[in-house]
């Protein structure tokens, strides 16, 4: 046992200081470790799958542009799918804004319905109100021929969208006005006499009238055959210049009605081939392209003359470049021909109506319209 006397001396002091200096470290330590660092953390890291969208990308936008009405698909026609900046591309339209969005319902100024696509109960057309201000589009490009009548359409449309003439929003591809004098017509060189495109030859479709002609005028004549109808594929990129070897081309409707002239006249006038045509009188025909532009299957007896006609007129080319004299005020613009573009016209022609009009017309019963 120490004596009291050595608490008192030298080791004291050496207890005491290392007392105090380890209650110093502690008491650092402890301040050191509560401070706020003066280092920035670094930022959190994205994920990799993830890119900031760029500010204007329409497609990060969640509200529509207000400037713009909004014209809701609400069917893509066939499951034909595009992109709906083609309307701006293909036709220099962009006077809506085109959306598949159906949340958008409530604020659409027009809905585009597609005549096919509704079922018979009309379970799938939309089932909320109509908002006061909407128009509900019947859009329908078919002809009577081959128009099922869906029941309980009557008094849903106030617009209508179809190659008829007198539908709020004609479809076709018509002649322009050339803005200046036009060129000299220069003839693309011509290897075959007569051809027909055809992929249609189901008769429930209406096209025994034109196969029936086909198969009279074929005694006479030399026809280059291409499509599906005959197993003799085109590919997309060989059609226009195909129809430029030919000297005449069968327009041939798969049936009869007014107005039902399709883009089976535009594509011999766009290619610089003579169309002979079969379809509605020529008179309606003359309302869209000049006389003097095709023939008509109805400007002869039967198909043995028609036949004649073509192969006299092969051999007078004096007489056969007449039939291009429209060219020097007139031009034809090649038409989409993908079938992935088949519907791209009418749509795009529905947002350019919907951009531009408010007025409508309701249409108490749209198959008295349409089948007259």
């Amino acid at each position: 046992m120490l004596p009291s006397t050595f608490l008192t001396g030298p080791l004291r002091i050496i207890l005491v200081g290392i007392l105090g200096i380890g209650g110093f470290l502690t008491l650092f330590v402890m301040y050191y470790q509560s401070a706020p660092s003066q280092i920035c953390p670094p930022q959190p890291a994205l994920p990799r799958h993830y890119s900031k969208p760029p500010e204007n990308n329409s497609l990060s936008k969640k509200q529509p542009e207000p400037d713009k009405p909004i014209m809701l698909l609400w069917f893509w026609p066939e499951n034909r799918r595009f992109d709906f900046r083609d309307c701006t591309t293909f036709f220099n339209i962009d006077g809506c804004q085109l959306t598949d969005d159906r949340s958008l319902y409530n604020k659409a100024d027009g809905v585009l319905i597609f005549h096919k696509s509704i079922k018979h109960d009309l379970s799938n057309l939309p089932q909320s109100p109509r908002p006061p201000f909407q128009k509900w589009i019947w859009y329908h490009v078919e002809s009577p021929t081959n128009t099922i009548r869906i029941p309980g359409l009557e008094n849903l449309f106030n617009l209508t969208l179809s190659y008829r003439e007198d539908a709020d929003i004609p479809v076709r591809w018509r002649l322009t006005a050339r803005k200046g004098q036009g060129e000299d017509f220069v003839l693309p060189k011509k290897d075959k006499l007569v051809c027909w495109i055809v992929s249609n030859n189901n008769p429930a479709t209406g096209t025994a009238v034109r196969d029936n002609y086909y198969t009279e005028l074929v005694k006479h004549i030399k026809v280059d055959v291409y499509g599906k109808a005959f197993a003799r594929f085109l590919r997309y990129e060989d059609y226009f210049s195909t129809l430029s070897s030919c000297k005449f081309y069968l327009s041939f409707e798969n049936s009869v009605h007014r107005d039902y002239i399709t883009e089976k006249l535009n594509g011999p006038l766009a290619a610089g081939t003579v169309p002979v045509v079969l379809g509605p009188p020529r008179q309606n025909y003359e309302d869209f392209v000049p006389g003097d532009s095709f023939i008509h299957v109805n400007d002869f007896p039967n198909a043995k003359a028609l036949a004649e006609f073509l192969l006299k007129l092969d051999k007078d080319d004096e007489a056969y470049l007449r039939y291009f004299q429209w060219r020097r005020n007139l031009f034809a613009q090649q038409h989409l021909i993908q079938l992935s573009q088949e519907f791209i016209q009418s749509i795009c022609y529905a947002c350019d109506h919907i951009g531009k009009h408010k007025e409508y017309r309701v249409v108490h019963n749209i198959y008295k319209w349409y089948f007259g």
